[in-house]
């Protein structure tokens, strides 16, 4: 008799077990299945192994920065103000630059944002341009001279502005 009821709950245990072993319907280890008419899918058991989630990274926070290029149209002279937290603060270094360069008459040409200028020239004349990059603000620049008739223009100053992250 006691052979019997041995092998009775062995054989009970034995279902049982292999009834748990299918119960995740073929989910890895700490996942169950979910799913219905047509899909079948896996979610992980809540609090399954201490199962702890990264926490969400902080949103990305970035700095603008701002650059300048001022000239003396009459004495040919250029200055230039980049890298600074505010347009008024770029307009001021680049004309600074340019009266320490020996300008008398310093305008702003070109102010820029988070991007890139380049200054073209050619034998007769010079134009500032600016672009997310610092190819494109050549080639906007190129563009300029070509469309002014220019056949030798080249870059002879380039600066980039570019924002900076902080957090």
């Amino acid at each position: 008799m006691k052979t019997f009821a041995r092998a009775l709950l062995l054989m009970i245990a034995g279902l049982l077990w292999n009834g748990l072993a299918h119960a995740e319907g073929n989910c890895p280890p700490g996942q169950y299945p979910v799913g219905g008419q047509g899909w079948q899918g896996c979610n992980p058991i809540p609090g399954y192994g201490n199962q702890q989630q990264a926490p969400p990274r902080p949103a990305e926070v970035w700095q603008d920065r701002y650059g300048a290029i001022a000239g003396d149209i009459h004495k040919g002279v250029l200055g230039a103000g980049t890298d600074l937290r505010s347009e008024p603060a770029a307009n001021d270094a680049a004309i600074a630059d340019c009266r320490s360069r020996g300008g008398a008459n310093c305008r702003v040409e070109l102010s820029f944002q988070n991007g890139c200028a380049a200054v073209l020239s050619s034998a007769t004349s010079h134009n500032t341009s600016a672009g997310a990059t610092l190819n494109e603000a050549i080639a906007t620049g190129m563009k300029t001279c070509s469309a002014a008739g220019e056949r030798s223009c080249k870059a002879v100053y380039t600066a980039c502005s570019l924002p900076v992250r902080i957090q």
